[in-house]
């Protein structure tokens, strides 16, 4: 049996074709209200990921109740807080009286805030100059190593100072630098005066990035050995067969392929900018005296703690968090200028 075909005109093939969307969008004879095609309701994605949801609804809470709930907190800022009138911390709240923005006032007139302010802020440029390049010195330096046991020692020799506590290495500072250690018993046998280098205000700061270098230096080089095992080995062959020596290939290859997770590791320790190490400080403070160790967490702390102002050391801790927010945005728009994606997207 024969059957004869109709050639159709070029109007009803373009019709078909532009009623095939409308339908796939609930359009024309498709049920309306109907999710485009590929495209899952919200219902639907819900059941679908109830499972994953569910395993991440313990990180969420615990995030929500450590990290959000006490921003409510910060109202005493605005009050002179006295948690003595009740043993009920949120009716001791209700109870207290407010100041306004006095307790703010009183920080903007207070020098030694301002001292504690240059203070952490040498700090944070002293470690941001002489301590964030060293974890990329070290990644590169241990990148090149060819033997993997030797690359697997050094790795581990490194990270081991990152698990001592800040009492350790403060101690093992003071055997080695201190009015009796080691360096200073050196001295004095070949005639020299002694050093203490832990008690003098001069140095300290130098003295608090060398502690941190030391300690963390070799933490810091995980992320970066993650970034340069994502690196094809492809494009070192390929720069090689170019006639690009090792710095070439350095230079050209391995810094570019660092370059977002620098960018990243740059923008969050910028926002940590006000952050330089309470633990750190607090064990060393009384050694060289508040004038050179007094950063902004220790200020806060003995306000707050030590001198039971607790509105005015909350009024101090608000002002910190609402800088550090504004260094954060700073940063990640200067990383999306530099074409980075820095924390979050545009």
């Amino acid at each position: 049996m024969s059957h004869s075909t109709v050639p159709r005109t070029d109007t009803e093939a373009d019709n078909e074709s532009a009623a095939a969307p409308e339908a796939a969008h609930g359009g024309g004879t498709g049920a309306p209200g109907k999710p485009p095609t590929g495209r899952l309701s919200l219902r639907l994605r819900f059941r679908r990921d109830r499972v994953l949801l569910l395993m991440t609804l313990p990180a969420i809470l615990l995030v929500l109740l450590f990290n959000y709930v006490p921003i409510l907190g910060n109202v005493v800022a605005f009050q002179e807080y006295d948690p003595y009138l009740s043993d009920n911390g949120i009716v001791s709240i209700l109870h207290s009286p407010w100041v306004g923005l006095e307790n703010f006032q009183r920080i903007f007139e207070d020098s030694a805030f301002w001292n504690s302010v240059r203070n952490t802020l040498v700090l944070f440029l002293l470690q941001l100059v002489l301590y964030f390049p060293i974890p990329i010195a070290l990644a590169l330096l241990i990148n090149s190593v060819v033997r993997p046991r030797v690359r697997a020692i050094s790795q581990a020799i490194l990270y081991l100072p990152h698990f001592f506590s800040w009492v350790l290495v403060v101690a093992v500072f003071q055997q080695l630098l201190g009015g009796a250690g080691l360096l200073s018993q050196l001295l004095r046998d070949h005639g020299y005066d002694g050093l203490s280098v832990m008690t003098d205000p001069d140095t300290f700061k130098f003295l608090v990035t060398a502690q941190s270098v030391w300690k963390d230096a070799g933490w810091g080089i995980i992320v970066f050995l993650a970034a340069l095992a994502s690196v094809s080995p492809d494009l070192y062959e390929a720069a090689a067969m170019d006639g690009a020596n090792r710095w070439r290939r350095m230079w050209h290859v391995t810094l570019p392929a660092l370059r977002p997770v620098i960018a990243l590791l740059l923008v969050l320790r910028v926002g940590d900018a006000l952050t330089v190490g309470f633990e750190q400080i607090l064990l060393q403070r009384d050694a060289v005296g508040p004038g050179a160790a007094e950063v902004l967490d220790t200020f806060v702390w003995w306000n707050g703690v030590r001198n039971q102002d607790f509105g005015y050391a909350a009024a101090a801790g608000l002002v910190k968090g609402v800088i550090s927010l504004g260094l954060v945005l700073i940063a990640n728009k200067v990383a999306h200028l530099m074409g980075e994606q820095g924390v979050y997207k545009k």
